[in-house]
């Protein structure tokens, strides 16, 4: 198959990109970098040629509802316009479990994707997995001095690897609409993690849990991001992604 991973140089990109050359398939990164954008479409037509399926990873860092569904409404629209050009048969999208109900900051525009995609003319999975273990350290990095505040998120983490081999056999098996959903192997607190991560690196900070108000931090302290009794179970737990290479020390 040739693949067409948009969002290719990310934290899940690059492990998809990695996983779909090792199933044998023709990858194509799309990217800023390599001439395509999928917030204006400038070069997608050209990158998309040929392709069978398109999984888009793209991603934005951002609390705003506003601005999630923007990026993400916008770059869907794209993708699929130039996928309908190309005869694309399979658009894949990575989404998250357990946000039906939390049509709020980051997650309203996760959740403006999976209807723009679902009312596209192009054949698709969407396909939800639970919270990176990379989550806890883009918490971390985002926050200065000797306390951390991290908010109240039961979770069951996953290592973005897994994800980007899902996303490439997803891919593989066809349109489904919905795929499984992708979960870590056992249960975790955020802030815990943070804890982990932060003792394990060899820094001295102290991780206080907060409870983010409104609809976003009701969502997240509810559990419902964990997923449900009948979601696929992935193998590598936190504190194995902490010693393994795709952990990088802070």
């Amino acid at each position: 198959m040739r693949i067409v991973v948009a969002g290719g140089t990310g934290t899940v990109g690059r492990h998809t990109v990695q996983a779909a050359h090792d199933a044998g398939h023709e990858v194509v990164v799309l990217s800023r970098a390599s001439g395509a954008d999928v917030q204006t479409g400038s070069g997608l037509d050209a990158a998309l040629d040929r392709a069978d399926a398109v999984i888009d990873v793209t991603n934005i860092m951002s609390l705003s509802a506003k601005r999630a569904r923007a990026f993400f409404e916008n770059g869907t629209r794209h993708l699929l316009a130039a996928e309908e050009r190309a005869g694309v048969g399979h658009h894949v999208a990575l989404s998250i479990v357990g946000i039906d109900d939390i049509d709020a900051s980051y997650y309203a525009g996760k959740l403006a994707q999976e209807r723009a995609v679902s009312a596209g003319t192009v054949p698709f999975t969407i396909a939800r997995v639970s919270q990176f273990h990379e989550f806890a350290g883009q918490l971390l990095s985002g926050t200065r001095g000797p306390f951390a505040l991290i908010p109240r998120a039961p979770v069951r983490p996953v290592a973005a690897r897994e994800v980007g081999a899902h996303l490439v056999r997803v891919a593989e098996q066809g349109p489904q609409g919905r795929a499984t959903d992708l979960v870590g192997p056992r249960d975790e607190d955020l802030a815990e993690l943070a804890r982990r991560q932060l003792a394990f690196d060899g820094i001295r900070r102290r991780v206080v849990e907060i409870r983010l108000p409104g609809a976003y931090g009701r969502g997240l302290a509810s559990g419902s991001l964990r997923g449900g009794a009948d979601a696929e179970h992935a193998r590598i737990d936190f504190d194995q992604w902490l010693h393994s290479e795709d952990h990088v020390r802070r």
